[in-house]
């Protein structure tokens, strides 16, 4: 067993420390939830015959405390194609939670859009804070105190970590989240970004561009690109809050089955472990090993802004500091697309989370001993689930089936995580430095000034972009607009690149986890609305974004000018209703949430 590395043992320590009184404050809170709501017998008779008057053939069982009952949190919708294969879910577990003597529920659902529809469009702006959506409704459907543990059914952007949020308010009791895995791998990437590049430059037409989407987002599944959906996916993994290897094991499969089969047998099994207890899996280490996994394997910029409202929610504070110090000695060992060629299902065949676990934990980056649903430490994720005829099995995974795929630690593509932090007179941001070559790590050059997505493609189409430039889209933070990703800006920005100028972009915004090869300083925080630097960028600055140094700056003397200040419309697409969350927003850095700030947490 290898030593922990001195640099993840030290930045632990700091967040252990930086954590002592909140975190002290919610076990606090979890360990009074327990007593004060021992088991279901606690309700009121009047209350208790209300939860289980629909329960049909599970009445009884309820009735009489003979097992524990076990809530379904579902972000179950068939627009949305990786939840699409929920709506048959909840019939199948209860059928699996009799087979040990409990019993399951559906306690209640959530919303779950879908960040590939809304990209570009109005319903963006609602995408971010739909996160704290999620994790109020999780709280809703918990509420009810009739359950002994939780299961969470969720895997795109924001719905996880929203999840995640709600669950550990309930952190007393157990919880295993239940993936539904990848959809089949359509056409090849590379072909996608080029029709998507040639429709940019008006080379191809719309119904070209739309019959390749459709070849790559063909079935029910997740999105096979790794974006934050399967981002998500990896850290539930790095954190031992699935059934060991479940992350990436394709929709419709018999293995799939018997890992859903095996999540519902172990809720049963750990329901009244208070060991096992949400509040107890989910540390300060289990959150530094969701910062490595993601940091190994290239993972969505987005959770730079998840993970610490996450962490907050358990009562813990991780900030951009602790992930760019990890950054630094976590090596890059995975190469997904959009940062390599193949897929989640290519990463899967080649070893998938099973190999990354297994060389971190060889070398000493990663934290073993922390408690997990599947385990008591952290060993058994580094195996990958098979079936022996009808049996789910764990074995070793071995070497690597493909080394441009995945690599050991020891030998990675690159020696650090790829994730930076910039800073300078511009504020702070991060740069994903690991899907972008290393002689485009550094730009500097005069920058273009945009307030919207349209604006950038109007001046694009024009030829006004055709030069070395830092194009800065500002007035896009949570309070300005609810912090819409920017995917639409890669097409355009990637295609100026490819005729060879120096370009790169700087926004207080959000861009997707699939976003690609150009570099970009993303969350800018101090956010523009409200005075923060990039409102008092002109076009023409001199701006420098440098991946190596750690630089985000400009040479013009900002503090000689005002602010610009701009107003949107916010009405339309149910945008109003989402005033306050943006009203009350905190920095992208601790989160983006109102609901985290107004809670004091």
């Amino acid at each position: 067993m290898s030593n922990l590395n001195d640099t993840v043992h030290r930045v632990t320590q700091r967040i252990v420390a930086n954590s002592r009184d909140s975190r002290r404050r919610y076990l606090d809170l979890m360990d009074r939830e327990r007593e004060r709501q021992p088991d279901r017998n606690s309700l009121s008779c009047s209350n208790l015959a209300h939860g289980f008057a629909a329960a049909l053939e599970d009445q009884q069982a309820i009735k009489t405390n003979r097992g524990p009952n076990l809530a379904i949190v579902t972000a179950y919708n068939d627009m949305l194609s990786a939840h699409q294969p929920y709506g048959t879910y909840p019939p199948q577990m209860k059928v699996w939670a009799r087979e040990v003597g409990a019993t399951a529920q559906v306690a209640g659902g959530t919303p779950a859009m879908c960040d590939g529809v809304t990209q570009g469009q109005d319903g963006m702006e609602l995408s971010l804070f739909s996160r704290d959506v999620i994790a109020l409704s999780t709280t809703v459907a918990m509420s009810h105190a009739m359950y002994d543990g939780m299961f969470l059914l969720g895997i795109c952007d924001k719905i996880v970590p929203g999840l995640f949020m709600g669950a550990a308010r309930f952190g007393h009791l157990p919880a295993i989240f239940i993936p539904s895995g990848p959809m089949p791998t359509g056409i090849g990437n590379k072909q996608k970004q080029k029709v998507r590049q040639l429709y940019a430059e008006g080379k191809a037409t719309r119904a070209e561009l739309l019959d390749s989407e459709s070849a790559s987002y063909h079935s029910p599944g997740t999105c096979t690109f790794y974006g934050t959906a399967n981002s998500n996916q990896m850290m539930m993994e790095m954190m031992g809050l699935h059934i060991p290897g479940s992350a990436f094991v394709q929709p419709g499969t018999p293995l799939r089955q018997a890992l859903t089969r095996a999540a519902v047998h172990r809720l049963a099994q750990i329901a009244d472990d208070p060991a096992h207890s949400f509040a107890r899996c989910i540390d300060e280490k289990a959150i530094v090993n969701a910062a490595v996994g993601l940091l190994a394997t290239g993972g969505s910029t987005n959770h730079a802004i998840h993970l610490p409202a996450m962490a907050r929610a358990a009562g813990i504070g991780f900030d951009w500091n602790d992930l760019a110090e990890l950054s630094g000695v976590v090596p890059l060992v995975t190469r997904v697309y959009p940062n390599g060629s193949g897929d989640v299902n290519h990463f899967q065949d080649a070893g998938g989370m099973g190999y990354v676990i297994g060389t971190l934990l060889s070398e000493g980056l990663a934290h073993r001993d922390i408690v997990t649903v599947g385990g008591d430490d952290l060993s058994i994720y580094a195996q990958e689930p098979w079936l022996d005829g009808d049996a789910l099995e764990w074995r070793d995974v071995g070497e690597s089936g493909d080394p441009e795929m995945l690599r050991p630690a020891s030998d990675p593509f690159q020696a650090d995580g790829g994730m930076r932090l910039v800073e300078g007179n511009l504020g702070r941001a991060c740069f994903k430095t690991s899907a972008v070559e290393p002689e485009r790590w550094t730009v500097e050059a005069p920058c273009r000034v945009f307030e919207t997505q349209a604006a950038v493609a109007d001046a694009f189409s024009k030829g006004e972009l055709d030069c070395d430039v830092v194009v800065v889209v500002r007035f896009q933070g949570p309070r300005a607009n609810g912090m819409p990703e920017l995917h639409k800006l890669t097409p355009p920005l990637g295609v100026l690149q490819d005729r060879g100028y120096r370009v790169a972009l700087v926004t207080d915004g959000r861009m997707s986890g699939a976003s690609g090869k150009v570099p970009a300083a993303i969350h800018c925080t101090p956010e523009a609305l409200g005075g923060g630097p990039l409102a008092r960028l002109r076009d023409g600055d001199v701006v420098r974004l440098c991946g190596k140094t750690g630089e985000l700056s400009t040479t013009a003397e900002l503090d000689a000018r005002e602010p610009v200040v701009v107003t949107e419309d916010e009405n339309g697409m149910g945008r109003e209703f989402f005033a306050m969350f943006r009203a009350n927003a905190d920095s992208a850095e601790k989160g983006a949430s109102s609901m985290l700030a107004l809670a004091g947490l």
